[in-house]
């Protein structure tokens, strides 16, 4: 029940959902003509984007379930884990985007591809789609499946690949309007953040742990370290990382006022291991060096 299973190539996934294999390199998936299968974890090798059209059942992503909502989309990665958690088999509804990495080498999507943060994003961060988003995204794949049953020539690649660059950047637009539309709930996120970023540097971490980084914040937060960073963004213009090096230069020039405090001490205390690193930092943020800084006030 727990073995994890490798999956590298399309043509595995398509063994796996009993579909017939049109392109080595990517596959568009109707699940309604698919195998029925049950339980499974794999390591997934390929890019996989599932968008499910009615609620049915737990999928397991990593090592958590998520109830799979009616018009939401995911996206996962090579290297990530994902499975089925049902223990009976079942015939899924909706669509899946299968892709291999090769498909995209040399061309402008596999140089940009890092830009898409969703891949990186949780399970219960997925995209909610609306009933028009819905249309716009089964819109993408039809194209995609088209040059799939059309014969290959040298225009299919090209083709191919720039629709699925077109489906990724609706993707982005609508995040970017799910952001929007949960304002309240990243407000929320974002009262958060700071209080688990003064609660760090209230405690003894700098000394022990050292310099914060996103990775905790967003395990503290339960999100992951790219949703994280885009919503704060999104909301307040800066990214999580500016976040973070704002609030260590705000309690250095408070530091800086102790009486008898050297700048390696106070380098120290934020969580610096080596102090000109601090120094650095502070004066590609400040204009000056702690001590001029320090001179002038």
């Amino acid at each position: 029940m727990s073995e994890i299973v490798r999956i590298d190539t399309v043509k595995e996934y398509n063994q796996l959902v009993g579909i017939e294999t049109l392109h080595p390199l990517i596959s568009i998936v109707d699940f309604q003509k698919a195998e029925p299968f049950c339980y499974f974890r794999a390591q997934m090798g390929v890019y996989c984007i599932f968008l499910k059209d009615i609620k049915c059942g737990n999928i397991t992503y990593g090592i958590n379930d998520y109830d799979y909502e009616e018009g939401t989309l995911i996206f996962i990665s090579p290297g990530q884990v994902y499975g089925i958690a049902s223990e009976e088999k079942q015939r899924g509804f909706g669509k899946a985007l299968i892709f291999h990495p090769d498909l995209i080498h040399g061309t402008a999507l596999g140089k940009n591809i890092k830009e898409y943060s969703f891949f990186s994003y949780e399970v219960n961060e997925a995209l909610h789609l609306s009933a028009r988003e819905r249309v716009i995204i089964n819109d993408c794949l039809d194209k995609i499946e088209y040059e799939l049953n059309h014969a290959i020539d040298n225009h299919s690649k090209t083709l191919i690949v720039s629709y699925i660059e077109l489906f990724l950047n609706y993707c982005k637009r609508f995040y970017e309007r799910q952001f929007i539309t949960r304002s309240n709930v990243n407000k929320d996120v974002l009262t958060r953040f700071e209080k688990v970023l003064d609660d760090y540097f209230n405690s003894d971490l700098p000394m022990t742990a050292g310099l914060p980084t996103v990775k905790y914040f967003a395990e503290k937060l339960y999100l992951s370290s790219n949703y994280l960073g885009d919503l704060l963004k999104k909301e307040t213009g800066k990214s999580a990382q500016e976040h973070i090096q704002l609030r260590l230069i705000e309690l250095a020039k408070e530091k800086m006022y102790e009486p008898g405090k050297s700048i390696s001490e106070i380098a120290y205390e934020l969580g610096f291991k080596y102090p000109q690193h601090f120094t650095r930092m502070f004066k590609k943020e400040v204009g000056i060096t702690p001590l001029e800084y320090r001179s002038l006030n």
